[in-house]
């Protein structure tokens, strides 16, 4: 028998358990080795039941995500489901107990096999969950159909479309488990097992009957299922499956339901979502991964920080540290300043705790781990710092070169500049290897990026120390170059450049952010700088133009300058780009826009036209992969999915197309380069084709060859 599945009897009972470290992930392998010893089991007279159990820290938690790249074609998914299928019923066709102990998680396809077994015991903190619908597929090993058997279908419907894990209790309590185990969970598992065989009758979960009530109640709960999922899943394809897969169950024979989910699933696995999906999985890990740091790197630990600035920023990268249990001391240059932060932060915990997502006590807890203070009282103490002031080139500079002063030599600093070079800011600190960049994103305590900015002598370990951290944090670090605007805010420049430009041309405001947010961004460019602040960008340009530079090549709109210049900061003074009323965030279409728009095309010498929906996102998104292909070439990202995470943890680039290099290699990169050198005739030279772009295109080769 493979070493896959070892097997021994305890006390009467065979126990099987599943060792493929680290998760005991489903390879093909894995379930052929289950079968075995199930199939050992049965036919050994020593064992009257069986459990399931898998070694080390969890049960399964899913299949091996690679195996849905050998699924070219919907006939090769078919034909492997039908194994799976046929597989999990020869389990559940057991003549002998058959019961899944969990611990940890029992995840996808884990969760398949233990819906399968006869019982289910688990440990008081393991979890279950079907979260396929993240990697843009369904169950495909019949947990649309057994589920809701067990559970009913609201919650088999909010499983299967949201991906969330439950907690066991939570389970327990759903019909999903039969029972939770204090203690030692193969003890209790085999005591469990052992009580089974000998008073009750073996249950297959896929023999379950729903009364004409519950199928009733099911399909009403499948119509509303979808009703949410039109306003929550826009451009996905796969929640929408699972309620279809779900539905089948319910109206249906099992064996006829669970063809219609493998015909689903089938479409799901081929299909782009899912393909995007699975690079972004992949991706994510890969971020983590930077070329000359090796896995040995020293790393430091963070056990007290310190924020320099508490403003909307600054406070959110304070929460950040202490919900995740850092302490840390928030500075501003008086009181008032202060208590403005502190009363935002105090803000935003009691709309988490009025969500009922942290109790009163959990967040005084919290809030007493950020300390305020007007001086640097304490900063010898801390393990890093955090500058957090106005994007301003000599105040930052200023900060960095006290911070030098105040804390220990091996303390780190880090910068959350959007644009600013890092260098200069270590040069002024007089300890150059301490300092980077750690540029968060608004709102910082949720965002999931960090950009960890890299100077030209920034060391290994504060590196290293920085990605541990991020992690630690709940954030995404992904390590970029120093350059202007790094890598997220680089590109971002290109992207508001054709923006503004298809405004001038004869897009209206409110049109090209629709056309973004229906191709699946939360927010369009113009309602986003309504949030982040149209002063912002203006305070940027102000500082590239003394410096004579320009955020993106290209004509400049001067619509931006003249919003700031007439006080139209955005949501915060009650217009920008669109009007608000007071206390409001609901956005008005204000036809000066359009005035100015007109104005300045006529400067132009721009003859306004009707631009359709897909020029705004073929622009938009033509923009950013030239763009991103000249940030790979020039090094200042390590790989184009390194881009992909950026933009998809960072300004909410949709998943279901995997990043912008990504989404151009699905469109082809032959049709982007030719996409650029239209934009060059139409518009000008300052459209100009990146060399990466064109070298790849040239050799037939991807972004991610």
């Amino acid at each position: 028998m493979s070493n896959l599945v070892r097997y021994d009897v305890q006390n009467g009972v065979a126990v099987l358990t599943i060792d493929n470290p680290p998760v005991n992930a489903l390879s093909p392998e894995v379930w052929e080795a289950i079968e075995a010893a199930v199939a050992r089991g049965v036919a050994d007279p020593s064992a009257v039941a069986m459990v399931l159990i898998g070694a080390g820290s969890t049960f399964i938690a899913g299949a091996d995500i690679k195996i849905f790249d050998v699924l070219k074609t919907r006939e090769d998914s078919l034909a492997r489901s039908a194994t799976i299928h046929a597989l999990l019923k020869r389990l559940e066709d057991a003549t002998k107990p058959l019961v899944a102990a969990i611990h940890g998680n029992a995840l996808g396809g884990g969760l398949e096999i233990a819906l399968a077994c006869h019982f289910r015991v688990a440990a008081t903190d393991a979890r279950v969950g079907q979260p396929e619908v993240l990697l843009g597929i369904i169950p495909g090993a019949g947990g649309t159909q057994r589920l809701p058997r067990l559970c009913g279908a609201q919650m088999a419907l909010q499983m299967c479309t949201d991906g969330k894990p439950v907690p066991a209790p939570r389970a327990l309590a759903a019909g999903i488990i039969d029972d939770l185990v204090e203690g030692d969970l193969l003890t209790g598992a085999i005591a469990f097992a052992t009580a089974k065989a000998r008073a009750v009758k073996i249950r297959k979960t896929r023999e379950i009957t729903l009364g004409i009530e519950r199928v009733r109640a099911g399909l009403e709960a499948c119509e509303a299922a979808r009703a949410a999922l039109a306003k929550t899943a826009r451009g996905l394809g796969a929640p929408f499956a699972a309620v279809s897969a779900i539905e089948a169950g319910l109206q249906r024979t099992f064996d006829a339901g669970s063809l219609r989910e493998r015909e689903l699933f089938a479409a799901c696995v081929v299909s782009t979502e899912s393909k995007a999906l699975r690079h972004l999985f992949f991706a994510e890990r890969e971020v983590a991964k930077v070329p000359d740091i090796p896995k040995d790197t020293p790393v430091g630990e963070i056990k007290r920080a310190a924020v320099v600035g508490a403003g909307t920023m600054g406070g959110g990268i304070a929460m950040a540290y202490a919900n995740a249990g850092i302490p840390v001391l928030l500075k501003e240059v008086d009181d008032a300043a202060l208590q403005r932060g502190l009363a935002t932060i105090r803000k935003n915990y009691d709309v988490t705790m009025s969500k009922g997502k942290m109790t009163a006590e959990q967040v005084e807890k919290t809030m007493a781990l950020i300390t305020p203070t007007t001086s640097y009282d304490g900063f010898d103490q801390v393990d890093i710092v955090t500058e957090a002031v106005f994007e301003n080139m000599e105040l930052k500079k200023a900060t960095f070169a006290q911070l030098g002063k105040v804390t220990r030599p091996n303390c780190i600093l880090a910068s959350n500049s959007s644009t600013l070079d890092i260098d200069q800011f270590a040069g002024a600190s007089g300890r150059p290897s301490q300092v980077l960049g750690h540029h968060y994103f608004s709102p910082a305590n949720v965002m999931k990026l960090l950009e960890i900015v890299r100077g030209r002598d920034t060391s290994r370990e504060v590196i290293a120390t920085s990605l541990k951290l991020a992690k630690r944090l709940g954030k995404v670090g992904v390590v970029v170059g120093n350059c202007f605007g790094f890598v997220a805010n680089r590109m971002l420049a290109y992207y508001m450049r054709e923006a503004y430009l298809l405004l001038e041309e004869g897009a209206s405001v409110p049109q090209i952010d629709r056309a973004l947010t229906e191709f699946g961004l939360p927010v369009g460019p113009f309602g986003m700088q309504d949030i982040a602040g149209i002063d912002v960008g203006a305070r940027i340009r102000q500082y590239l133009t003394s410096i004579g530079k320009t955020r993106a090549e290209g004509p400049q709109s001067a619509i931006p300058d003249r919003l700031y210049a007439m006080g139209r900061y955005g949501q915060k003074t009650g217009a920008g780009w669109y009007k608000y009323e007071p206390g409001s965030r609901t956005r008005i279409s204000d036809p000066l826009i359009d005035q100015m728009a007109e104005e300045e095309a006529a400067k132009r010498g721009l003859e306004r036209r009707p631009i359709a929906d897909e020029e705004i996102i073929a622009r938009i998104t033509t923009a950013l992969a030239n763009e991103g292909a000249r940030v790979l070439e020039d090094g200042y990202a390590t790989r184009a999915g390194d881009i992909d995470i950026i933009y998809c943890h960072g300004f909410g680039f949709p998943r279901a197309s995997g990043g912008p290099m990504f989404y151009a290699e699905t469109m082809g990169l032959a049709t982007v380069l030719a996409r650029v050198k239209e934009y060059r005739g139409r518009f000008g030279d300052y459209w100009e084709p990146a060399p990466l772009l064109e070298k790849l295109v040239a050799e037939g080769r991807g972004l991610y060859s």
